[in-house]
């Protein structure tokens, strides 16, 4: 393998670690959203916002390097597929940064393992999210709730149900990066 193609396999690496560290970084933040909207926690809620800042960094940067690697090396096939996914999942990422649920970790893992099945598996359970949020807001429309808790409790429902959106989403991008056409429900399917 010649010099300059190893240059850009490393390029690749390089951003494939970003990606995985912006799933990290999301997913250690969402319990912390969660609570902070519960509890109107101000603290957290500012460690929140400047730690966004650092996703909106680490994703800019990203994608800068995408498009570097797209018009300095002219990719083609897998590597080519590569970049355009990053280029459409890294804005998911960067927006899923204060919505908080176990289908993050699960669509994180789908990436990493290009795991083709986990659309269906995410589309699924974005239909269960659809239904959670619901039956939420009909019980908050009841209203046997305070006006202040179901005021944080729509902003929760509405920030999980947005979860599973983004989720689909991303699941889509991993079967067209594992070679396949998408064939996984989207989220308004």
């Amino acid at each position: 393998m010649g010099e300059h193609r190893q240059e850009f396999q490393r390029e690749l690496e390089d951003i494939e670690a970003k990606v995985i560290e912006l799933f990290a970084m999301v997913a250690e933040d969402l319990p912390t959203a969660t609570h902070a909207l519960l509890t109107g926690n101000n603290e957290a809620a500012q460690i929140l916002a400047e730690r966004d800042q650092v996703i909106d960094a680490l994703y800019t940067e990203t994608d800068e390097l995408v498009s570097r690697e797209i018009l300095l090396q002219a990719p083609v096939a897998s590597d080519l597929r590569f970049l355009l996914s990053v280029l459409r999942i890294v804005p998911e990422i960067e927006r899923m940064g204060d919505l908080a649920s176990n289908m993050w970790r699960q669509a994180a893992d789908a990436w990493y393992k290009r795991d083709r099945t986990a659309g269906f598996a995410l589309s699924s359970r974005d239909d269960e999210m659809d239904e959670l949020h619901a039956s939420l807001i009909a019980e908050l429309a009841s209203g046997r709730m305070t006006l202040p808790v179901t005021m944080e409790m729509t902003v929760v429902a509405r920030l999980y149900e947005r979860l599973g959106d983004h989720a689909v989403n991303i699941a889509r991008r991993v079967v067209y990066l594992a070679g396949s056409n998408p064939q996984v429900p989207g989220p308004d399917s």
